[in-house]
């Protein structure tokens, strides 16, 4: 149940959830650029890098790229483990694939290019999502490099691999050390911040989604909202959110900027 003093000015349901609905996910030139390079990795049997700033929709986006595969096709493993090594990531991939990882990460790796093979007979070409990225050990981040061998050099990967994490894990592959994994990646893409006509559509969509169709936001709070947020989604929503709340509460008919600053300063407290 939506909060009263929401519903009273007009809200039907929370305008800015975390995880919105597939019909309801905002889309711009940057979203829509990213999702094309991605589909071009899958297509390609390739490594994509994907990058971007803490709340700046990665997740959405892969939510919106796996949501387009058709899963008979392309099976699909999400993997989010900030202490993922090469044994627990095979293991991962085997036992959601329904099958029992051996105890030495050698022989998991055996088993892994074993699966690969099956699903290449079968006609499907699976997609392993590797989240997080930035996080991962020296010694996981080394064993990109091996994902893909197949055994035959001129042989096609028999799978898609996506690597998703903060815009640092772009730099931490210009090390020396990881230039053979950094060779690699056929696809890198990043999703920047919202510009500000960008931000002004993000909320009026998400408005009119959960039941308003007039302004109502002024112009200056979302300045200051896209002022605050750096223009990135998920710190935006939270913010027009408080800010919407603030207002509801003092019964004021518009979300003005003292609003958005009471919930600048409630996010940061």
């Amino acid at each position: 149940m939506i909060p009263q003093p929401l519903a009273e000015i007009g809200l039907s349901t929370f305008p800015f959830p975390k995880a919105p609905a597939m019909d309801a996910m905002f889309r711009w030139p940057a979203l829509d650029e990213l999702l094309a390079r991605l589909a071009f990795a899958q297509a390609s049997h390739g490594f994509a890098l994907l990058t971007g700033d803490p709340g700046s929709g990665k997740s959405a986006a892969l939510r919106i790229f796996l949501h387009s595969l058709d899963p008979n096709v392309h099976p699909a493993v999400y993997i989010a483990d900030s202490g993922l090594s090469p044994r627990s990531f095979y293991g991962r991939v085997l036992e959601h694939f329904g099958v029992l990882p051996a105890f030495a990460a050698g022989r998991a790796r055996s088993q892994f290019q074993s699966l690969l093979s099956d699903f290449s007979a079968q006609g499907k070409h699976p997609l392993i999502l590797i989240d997080e990225g930035h996080e991962l050990s020296p010694t996981m981040v080394a064993e990109l490099r091996y994902l893909q061998n197949t055994g035959d050099c001129d042989a096609i990967s028999p799978f898609t691999l996506i690597v998703s994490g903060q815009s640092h894990l772009r730099a931490m592959l210009r090390f020396k050390t990881f230039e053979a994994v950094a060779q690699r990646v056929t696809v890198r893409c990043s999703l920047g911040p919202l510009t500000l006509p960008q931000t002004t559509a993000f909320v009026t969509d998400a408005l009119a989604r959960a039941g308003i169709d007039r302004p109502l936001f002024t112009e200056a709070a979302l300045q200051l909202l896209h002022t605050h947020s750096r223009g990135l989604l998920r710190p935006l929503g939270n913010l027009a959110t408080h800010a919407l709340l603030d207002a509801a509460l003092a019964q004021t008919p518009l979300v003005e900027e003292h609003s958005v600053r009471r919930a600048v300063s409630e996010l940061e407290d």
